[in-house]
């Protein structure tokens, strides 16, 4: 075995916030005696961010400040800066001293450009970047079709991704092994998120590699029943690890593992959304274009409808259609939504209101706290059938179904439509169909107290259909 150097290096935490089965950490500390850890509040990042309480800043200064905490336990720190990242990286590693810099891969076009712009910093002292897989089970090129290219279509990528996993891809990197070379140093200052320019705001996820450990324990009782499971909001069905998922306080190694070992259809249905998500990040990386434009060139000419006042109401969960305003109030007050709600809400979107899928897109982006650009450009494509694999453009949801069918007690929209209390439950799905002596009677009045749909589902599929047949042409 190789002795390691005694040149110091330096890790950069990203999204991957944990010291457990990190690829960077351990390979840094397998090949240096002594490595620094740092963390930057990139201005790049947060200069974009339109809400002063936005929620993700919330969870990474609390999980950073968990990780600071775990640091300190082995007399090491985490260094954790505020500004452009791209100047505050090489700046530390020459400040240090450091051999090189250990970061995780990011997939990310912007990230792609930052990462190449301190490698040609480092580069210039002298330094290097050294970068890792850790937050995808596969990446880049590693599953491709037979004739060497990336796939188009999700279930033949799915069949090689699994006909090329095995023990060797999920297994843990043994950080624990080699903490002793972890540079022993005072623990230094975390900057307040005031200072930050954010205010602090409640969570509905328990932030930190902690809190990502209990969700997941209590989702491992529950993986059985995923596949009947996950399709209802109103019931405790999914895993609720997409926020740790994208900021890499939880393993995807670790989770994938459990999922294939488990075996079962439950745990395999999991699996398979996991498997989107590398998926997504395949399609990103190949396929950069699909920030802003449509994966399917043609559809870059859909002939979107500028609706001002329908796209407000559909923010404001005032559409008139109680699923889609449930599942928009539920992303205001907490940054969460179900996926199949997602999947409706877009739908509802870009096939009833003809609104141009990248207002939707940006709409999440602002509010998801598990906001992920692969996973949220991906899905927003596949429910505008614009996308990689998408939604066939002939097939739209109609929300009164969906809503009949995924919760039909109408509990979830219950939770967080109260203004339909008085509603009675057999007109709670299309309540404009409620008669006026039932009005009378329950002292519900549509219009009054709920609005009337802002759009006639009906007469909106037949406009959307024409639509895009003049682009499918």
């Amino acid at each position: 075995m190789t002795a390691p150097s005694t040149l110091p290096a330096l890790c950069w935490f990203r999204r991957d916030l944990r010291l457990h089965d990190h690829a960077a950490l351990y390979h840094a500390l397998k090949r240096h005696d002594r490595v620094h850890c740092v963390f930057v509040f990139d201005t790049d990042i947060l200069d974009s961010l339109q809400d002063r309480q936005d929620r993700r800043v919330t969870f990474i200064w609390e999980s950073v400040r968990a990780l600071h905490a775990e640091l300190a336990e082995q007399d090491a720190t985490l260094h954790v800066l505020h500004g452009r990242a791209a100047e505050q990286i090489p700046a530390l590693a020459q400040s240090l001293g450091v051999t090189a810099v250990y970061c995780n891969r990011d997939y990310e076009p912007a990230a792609r450009a930052r990462d190449a712009q301190v490698a040609a910093q480092l580069a210039a002292q002298g330094r290097s970047l050294q970068s890792f897989k850790d937050q995808v089970i596969f990446e880049q090129d590693e599953v491709l079709t037979g004739s060497g290219r990336p796939f188009a279509v999700f279930t033949p990528y799915k069949n090689a991704w699994l006909k090329v996993l095995d023990d060797f891809q999920l297994k843990a990197y043994p950080v624990q092994r080699h903490l002793a070379h972890l540079a022993r140093e005072p623990a230094a200052a975390i900057p307040a998120i005031e200072a930050l320019g954010f205010q602090h705001t409640t969570l509905m996820v328990p932030p930190g590699s902690a809190g990502a450990a209990r969700l997941f324990e209590d989702f491992q009782t529950r993986m059985v029943d995923y596949h009947t499971a996950r399709d209802y909001p109103a019931v405790k069905g999914v895993s609720y690890l997409s926020t740790h998922l994208r900021f890499g306080t939880v393993s995807i190694r670790a989770l994938a593992a459990a999922a294939w070992h488990a075996g079962g259809k439950g745990a395999q249905a999991w699996l398979s959304e996991l498997i989107w998500r590398d998926f997504y990040h395949m399609v990103l990386y190949h396929h950069p274009q699909v920030v802003g434009h449509a994966y399917k060139p043609q559809f870059d000419a859909l002939e979107w409808v500028d609706d001002a006042e329908g796209f407000a109401a559909w923010c404001a969960g005032r559409t008139g259609y109680p699923l889609v305003d449930a599942a928009m109030r539920q992303l205001e007050q907490i940054g969460y939504m179900h996926n199949r709600l997602r999947m409706v809400t877009a739908s509802f979107l870009t096939k009833d209101l003809r609104i141009d899928w990248r207002k939707g897109e940006a709409w999440f982006a602002r509010k998801l706290l598990d906001y992920d650009l692969a996973a949220n450009n991906g899905g927003w494509q596949w429910a505008a059938s614009t996308g990689c694999d998408g939604q066939p453009w002939f097939r739209i949801f109609n929300p009164v179904t969906q809503s009949e069918r995924f919760d039909p007690q109408g509990r979830f929209i219950r939770r967080y439509l109260p203004e339909l209390a008085q509603c009675p439950d057999r007109y709670l799905h299309a309540p404009w169909l409620i008669p006026v002596a039932a009005q009378q009677a329950s002292g519900f009045v549509p219009g009054r107290d709920y609005p009337l749909p802002i759009v006639d589902h009906a007469v909106a599929r037949v406009r959307t259909l024409e639509m895009f047949k003049r682009c499918a042409r």
